[in-house]
C-alpha cells in the first residue's frame, strides 16, 4: 500500500536525486573530462563528436528543470535517450560502474530512475509540475466494508 502521507516526498527525493545527477555529471563533462575530451570520448565509442555540447546541456539544463520540477516528468523522458545511449557505451566494459571507463550498471539504474519519476510524478515542492491524465489501475483508497 502507498503511504498517501508521505508519497509526494518520497517523489520529490527521485526527483532530487535524479536532478542533481544529471547537474553532476554535465559539471564533469565540463570540468575534469572538458568538452573536446568528451567529444573525442564520444568519437572512440562510435557516436559523432558534435554531439559532445548537445548532451552536456541537455544533462544541465535538463537537470535543473528535473530538480526545480519544472515539467520534471516530460524531461525525464526526453532525457532517457541519453541515458540509454550511456548504458550502450558502457555495456561492453561489464556490470559494474568501476570497472575500467565504467560498467553499466549505473547508468542503467539512472534509466530505472528516470522512469520511475516519470511514473510516480515530481511530487512535493515542485514549481510546474505536468499533469497527468493518467487514471492508476486500482485505487489507492482502500475499500471500506
Amino acid at each position: 500500500m502507498i503511504d498517501t502521507r508521505l508519497a509526494p516526498y518520497g517523489a520529490f527525493a527521485i526527483r532530487a536525486a535524479l536532478g542533481v545527477m544529471f547537474i553532476a555529471h554535465a559539471y564533469l563533462k565540463i570540468a575534469v573530462f572538458t568538452v573536446p575530451g568528451f567529444a573525442g570520448f564520444l568519437t572512440q565509442t562510435g557516436f559523432p563528436a558534435f554531439l559532445a555540447w548537445p548532451i552536456i546541456l541537455a544533462e544541465l539544463i535538463g537537470g535543473i528543470a528535473i530538480l526545480l520540477g519544472v515539467y520534471g516528468r516530460a524531461v525525464s523522458v526526453a532525457l532517457l535517450p541519453v541515458l540509454l545511449g550511456a548504458v550502450m557505451v558502457h555495456a561492453p566494459n561489464g556490470w559494474l560502474f568501476n570497472a575500467p571507463n565504467g560498467g553499466w550498471e549505473y547508468p542503467a539504474f539512472l534509466a530505472v530512475a528516470a522512469i520511475a519519476h516519470v511514473l510516480i510524478g515530481d511530487g512535493a515542492w515542485a514549481l510546474k509540475p505536468l499533469a497527468s491524465s493518467i487514471q492508476p489501475a486500482v485505487s489507492l483508497r482502500p475499500r471500506v466494508g
